[in-house]
């Protein structure tokens, strides 16, 4: 019997597959990497989903069939799956002791491309390996294996059986659960107020990419686990032509491709999230709720001017009320979500006309790596004059925090350089942030400024601003992402 805080990866392991590694036990190196085969919402097609098994519950998988490098040569009658013939073929694997988990990140492509006849791009690539570290710096054989997965002969998985497996799973996972006493998973929000109203010291649950890591380094136990992700209230998304209302328990995959819909220029931003893996598992109310001062997803919320569902149970039924997620945060990982509440969902407004949206993002590396400022600019325009802002800012103070003043200082100026270079020295100003490993406090107002200079320059001038420049993922082999890959010579 396993315990309600067991990881994936030491069920995996104490069960005999050993393919899949611990390096770093907190989701950062992606030797741990799995693939979680799920139902999707229709019922009947599957979601493929990379992840780091350190930090995942094993009660969180369940319902899914999982996937490791040892499951993949059976898959292709014993013999090497196309995506491990790849990186032989291609010299990719140096030490090897990561290359299970780029097995099964690629994998996980695999599935969602060549297995649907397409064929894999140099940026699908990147941002499938986003969540993958090589020490032997072997990144370039890696990428090319990538690329020339297609030329072998296709394994396809019976997806319809695999449908079935998986509706089996969810009917019997009632009498699984019983062999993991204290893993709650309730099916309904009433169930789960209720869990949650008699467990308020439980751990509550969704992709565990932070609370993962009280286990693994803090060797925290916990003897209640309530998992939220399977309550379908908690996993909605709706629109309508004023708002958007997502599910608190959506993962910050499934939110950022419906937020990339409604304002494309945040792409890049969004990609910089940490790595794919934990993108499939963390959840946007799971970054909400933890409050950490320096989470990425809060600065572009309060841009975005969103408010917050947090309900409990009543003494007859369920109880909501709605709080701006700019007056939720106290202080300090202190919010206004009471002991026997839960955030059930996020509101956004939709974007109207004249709106502009800027999102940036200043770490020491690109990807996979924590803010040291980050800054997102909300802004309507009429007649090239700002007629209303909003500006959070994250990094600069001990909760994620809207920049009043210098929203202020902006508002019915202009759209041109000189007004954001005054509002520059005000949001310099406003925030004194602290020194730390990451950034010192006043490298940290200086790039607060520079932010805002370098956005009026680009407002006023029209153009679009690309953050990709400032990274050149092309650099890793040499040739353009565009460029058209050329068949792999295994004879050399």
């Amino acid at each position: 019997m396993i315990g309600p805080a067991q990881t994936l990866l030491d069920a995996i392991r104490v069960g005999g597959d050993v393919s899949v590694k611990e390096g770093c036990a907190s989701g950062d190196c992606g030797a741990c990497t799995v693939v979680l085969a799920s139902l999707n919402s229709d019922g009947s097609s599957i979601h493929w989903a990379a992840v780091n098994s350190c930090i995942r519950l094993a009660g969180s998988a369940l319902a899914t069939k999982i996937y490791t490098a040892q499951d993949l040569p059976r898959l292709n009658q014993g013999q090497l799956h196309p995506v491990q013939q790849a990186l032989v073929d291609c010299h990719a694997s140096q030490c090897g002791f990561c290359t299970p988990g780029f097995v099964m990140s690629l994998f996980a492509l695999y599935m969602t491309t060549v297995a649907r006849g397409q064929k894999v791009t140099h940026a699908q690539a990147v941002d499938a390996l986003s969540g993958n570290l090589c020490r032997c710096t072997g990144y370039a054989p890696i990428l090319q294996a990538a690329l020339t997965m297609h030329q072998y002969p296709v394994v396809l998985i019976d997806e319809k059986a695999l449908v079935q497996e998986l509706l089996v799973r969810a009917e019997n996972e009632e009498q699984a659960l019983q062999g993991l006493k204290g893993y709650h998973r309730p099916k309904t929000l009433k169930d789960l107020l209720a869990l949650r109203s008699h467990n308020p010291n439980a751990l509550l649950a969704a992709g565990t990419t932070d609370a993962g890591l009280w286990i693994t380094k803090q060797l925290q136990s916990f003897e209640q686990v309530i998992d939220i992700t399977a309550t379908p209230e908690l996993l909605n998304l709706s629109c309508d032509d004023h708002t958007m209302r997502i599910g608190a328990g959506r993962t910050l995959s499934q939110v950022f491709e419906v937020l990339t819909g409604e304002w494309p220029e945040i792409k890049t931003f969004l990609g910089r999230f940490a790595g794919l893996p934990i993108r499939n598992s963390a959840t946007l109310g799971g970054n909400i709720a933890n409050g950490s001062p320096i989470g990425d997803c809060m600065p572009l919320l309060l841009a975005l001017n969103a408010e917050l569902i947090l309900s409990r149970l009543g003494e007859k039924t369920i109880v909501s009320r709605t709080v701006m997620l700019s007056d939720f945060y106290l202080a300090y990982k202190k919010t206004r979500l009471q002991p026997d509440e839960i955030l059930q969902a996020i509101r956004i407004p939709r974007r109207g006309a004249n709106e502009h949206l800027r999102a940036y993002k200043v770490s020491k590396r690109f990807e996979d790596d924590i803010s040291a400022v980050c800054l997102v600019v909300w802004l309507c325009e009429k007649d090239a004059v700002i007629h209303s802002i909003r500006m959070g800012a994250g990094g600069v103070a001990a909760v994620p925090a809207r920049a009043h003043k210098a929203e202020a200082a902006l508002l019915g100026s202009l759209i041109e350089p000189a007004s954001f270079d005054r509002a520059a020295k005000v949001i310099q100003d406003e925030f004194q942030p602290i020194s730390d490993m990451r950034a010192s406090g006043e490298y940290r107002r200086q790039v607060l400024g520079n932010l805002l200079v370098r956005l009026g320059r680009a407002l006023a001038s029209g153009e679009e601003e690309s953050l990709d420049g400032w990274h050149s993922p092309e650099l890793f082999i040499g040739q353009e992402p565009d460029q058209q890959q050329q068949p792999f010579n295994k004879d050399h």
